[in-house]
């Protein structure tokens, strides 16, 4: 049975506490999970956030891709979890128009990037532009990746794409 639980990775002292890790053990594997707000400085870099930062540096390393499928947020892919997708990639036939329409969108927006010394990633300009990456952004662990979003274009999608009874229906089908 899968069970997900709250872990303390590394005692990062904050305003006299605990910093607890938005990481979660699910049967045995640890997981990207809540959300926490970041900032786009005037450069493009992105701070990733403390409580996803040690995660990603300790499990998968400093390199990940940067990339989207439409240019409406940043989907951040640790390099470990981007290969082991691209390696499934390579498995459909070439000619297969949706796997050449997927790689047409993550290679116009990706780019493979590395982790400063700082904790920040510099996204690149076509993505940053498309994105409306600047100031504060949302920035939401999914599991294996993270996505980073425009606060108010994040809160219109919520709207424009609610959670629907279809949805609950669909998610029972795998116990959720």
């Amino acid at each position: 049975m899968d069970f997900a639980v709250d872990i303390l990775l590394s005692p990062n002292l904050l305003f006299g506490g605990f910093l607890w890790e938005k990481v979660e053990a699910v049967s045995g594997r640890l997981v990207f999970r809540g959300h926490e707000i970041a900032r786009i400085d005037d450069k493009g870099r992105l701070k990733v956030p403390n409580v996803f930062r040690s995660f990603l540096e300790s499990k998968y390393g400093r390199e990940v891709f940067l990339t989207s499928l439409n240019g409406e947020y940043v989907r951040v892919y640790p390099m470990p979890v981007w290969v082991e997708l691209e390696e499934k990639l390579g498995k459909v036939p070439s000619m297969q128009p949706s796997r050449a329409r997927f790689l047409d969108r993550v290679n116009y927006y990706g780019q493979a990037v590395e982790l400063d010394t700082q904790g920040r990633l510099l996204i690149p300009a076509r993505l940053r532009e498309t994105a409306t990456m600047s100031g504060d952004v949302d920035v939401l662990g999914q599991y294996n990746y993270l996505d980073v979003w425009n606060h108010d274009r994040f809160l219109a999608k919520l709207q424009r794409e609610p959670y629907t009874d279809d949805d609950a229906r669909a998610l029972s089908e795998f116990g959720i």
